[in-house]
């Protein structure tokens, strides 16, 4: 007798594995955003101060605080403060304002587009700087030549890559705004404005981009069909723009999305040292004034752009290469 057949394993097609990559990335980032949601609610309930006494001020009467505790819902416990919180979260009510009773979201629609601009135009600078930059150094320092270029590079692009933002924002200033008058000193009014925030944000994530291009580049420049193409005497121009620049492109992608969202982030002290009327500069003075429905809503919107971008990045590496993220599903 045939012994029987063992059972086969079913094959998940490319559609089951692109729904599995769906399920698995909305959980995550579901998981994140009530990580978020939670953390941003205990870190500013926790800080020491009254904030209805910060709004009202230091000699407004008693029982004046007290009615507006009472109707802010602030003398409830913290876990019927949380529930209210994320009830109202999924009617998409982000609350009032305790300092000037104006919705969080009003106050977020209107800072908000300061720092989404800065952001995305230091980004856009940074890669516009780092991947001509890195493949340039790549090309010319491939298998151990010029070794002088090389050393000069990876020197000054750790240094760069090392100084705080803000550090950089506070010398910008004295230097270009203070001493030599070339750009404001603060605020957003016109092009000039921009120009120095966005460098101090630009510097330290175009020198780290452009090491991780150049690391990048200089390995597939060694691959069998870069050296194919080199044997076939085409233009170095084609072969490095066509041939070998878009298969360094992946882990580019992967780092070029993490550093969109730390840019995100790091907006916030940046912002300060600008005076930039962004959602930076509103954070820091809400936490100062235990505003705690714009804290909040200023976290969640933080905490939204970076999990968005990471996600987006994700399903890019997939597009790019299925096998490093839905074919092991």
């Amino acid at each position: 007798m045939t012994p029987a057949a063992a059972p086969s394993r079913p094959v998940l097609g490319l559609g089951g594995r692109w729904a599995r990559f769906a399920l698995r990335r909305t959980g995550r980032l579901l998981v994140s955003l009530w990580a978020l949601v939670t953390a941003s609610f205990l870190m500013i309930h926790f800080v020491p101060g009254d904030p209805v006494r910060a709004a009202l001020g230091l000699t407004a009467p008693a029982d004046l605080v007290a009615a507006r505790r009472e109707s802010l819902g602030l003398n409830d416990p913290l876990l019927t403060q949380y529930l209210h919180y994320i009830g109202n979260l999924f009617h998409g009510d982000l609350g009032e304002s305790i300092q000037t009773e104006i919705p969080v979201w009003d106050t977020i629609a209107q800072r908000f587009p300061a720092t989404a601009s800065l952001a995305v135009l230091a980004f856009v600078a940074a890669v516009l700087i780092a991947i001509p930059l890195g493949v340039a150094v790549a090309v010319a320092t491939r298998r151990g030549r010029r070794r002088r270029t090389e050393l000069a590079f990876a020197g000054s692009s750790v240094v760069l890559g090392s100084v705080p933002d803000f550090l950089l924002g506070v010398a910008l200033v004295a230097v270009f705004a203070v001493n030599l008058g070339w750009f404001p000193v603060a605020g957003r009014d016109g092009a000039s404005s921009y120009v120095l925030p966005v460098i101090a944000l630009t510097i330290g994530p175009a020198a780290l981009l452009a090491r991780i291009v150049r690391v990048e580049m200089l390995t597939v420049l060694e691959t069998d069909y870069v050296r194919t193409a080199r044997a076939k005497r085409l233009p170095a121009l084609r072969i490095h723009l066509r041939h070998a620049l878009p298969n360094a492109v992946t882990a580019t992608l992967t780092l070029g999305g993490m550093l969109l969202a730390t840019m995100v982030a790091s907006t916030v002290l940046v912002e300060n040292v600008f005076a930039w009327p962004g959602l930076g500069s509103t954070i820091v003075q809400s936490i100062v004034l235990r505003d705690y429905p714009l804290v909040q809503g200023t976290v969640l919107v933080y905490g939204v752009c970076v999990l968005a971008v990471n996600t987006l990045v994700d399903v890019a590496l997939a597009v790019l290469d299925p096998r490093s993220t839905i074919g092991d599903l």
